[in-house]
């Protein structure tokens, strides 16, 4: 496939595994969020496989709108045939009470979807997109990925989140630079039940902070309490008194009570510390 600027040798290596494990598939499905390792993976296998290969996005309640219009306008813009299907985790008990496994609920539920609709479109293998770092973290989620026989090519390929923000930027992929992304349920401390409501409270919280130039933001919900993390860097800017101020008003108007920052920063999965180990 076409890269526009050259990458060092261990870089090309681990793309020509990656598009030669899945070239060896034949057809493949991939679930699409639109964010950096799901954007890379879709154009690999596009190129690699052609019209045998699609786009799986699904969508609920945890999927911010303009997540999805990112997704629609990537597959639209390259002619990439991408089927959106939605889901509903909030009638798994597990996903709903947020257990530690809520992770493996939702992704159970929305793997069953993705593979259905390959089936229906004649794709043998449906993909999804972690990569090696996602080993070093508590991923739940990767448990339904084994039992569903879902494949994982970028870590078949051994490719880090740096390698393919890397063959990204030399791709010409407007992801490349694209902040982290996970979906809003991961924002409730865990044992707190999730609803749709405290799901679109926390939507309208955060993309109020991107309004505000926060384009690297979390806003963790602990009951009435909103726990804002953003990078070290912008902690300033965000507490300074003409920010704070707006967004202090602009989360009551939303629902909450209290509003805090964050004193170590944005970190992701920061949740997790809550788990008993």
């Amino acid at each position: 496939m076409t890269v526009n600027e050259p990458i060092d040798n261990e870089l090309q290596k681990k793309l020509t595994r990656l598009e030669k494990y899945i070239a060896d598939l034949g057809s493949l499905a991939v679930g699409f969020s639109g964010g950096v390792d799901s954007t890379f993976l879709l154009t690999v296998a596009t190129a690699v496989l052609g019209d045998k290969a699609m786009a799986v996005t699904s969508v609920d309640a945890s999927i911010p709108v303009r997540e999805l219009k990112e997704a629609e306008k990537f597959c639209s813009e390259r002619g990439i045939k991408h089927v959106i299907c939605k889901v509903d985790p909030l009638q798994e008990e597990g996903y709903r009470k947020n257990t530690a496994d809520r992770c493996y609920f939702c992704k159970r539920m929305i793997f069953s979807e993705i593979k259905r609709v390959a089936k229906e479109h004649g794709i043998e293998y449906v993909a999804e997109g972690s990569n090696m770092d996602d080993l070093g973290d508590y991923r739940p989620g990767l448990r339904a990925v084994a039992e569903l026989s879902v494949v994982s090519p970028l870590r078949q390929a051994g490719l880090t989140k740096a390698d393919i923000r890397a063959i990204s930027k030399a791709m010409g992929l407007p992801t490349w630079s694209k902040p982290a992304y996970a979906c809003l349920a991961s924002r409730f401390v865990y044992g707190e039940e999730i609803t749709e409501e405290k799901l679109r409270m926390i939507d309208r919280a955060e993309q109020f902070l991107i309004e505000q130039g926060f384009y690297e933001e979390r806003v963790r919900m602990h009951g009435n309490i909103a726990r804002i993390e953003v990078p070290e860097k912008d902690i300033p800017r965000l507490a300074s008194d003409d920010i704070r101020r707006k967004v202090y008003e602009r989360f009551k108007e939303i629902g909450f009570s209290f509003v805090t920052i964050d004193m170590l920063g944005y970190r992701m999965g920061s949740m997790n510390a809550t788990i008993s180990k």
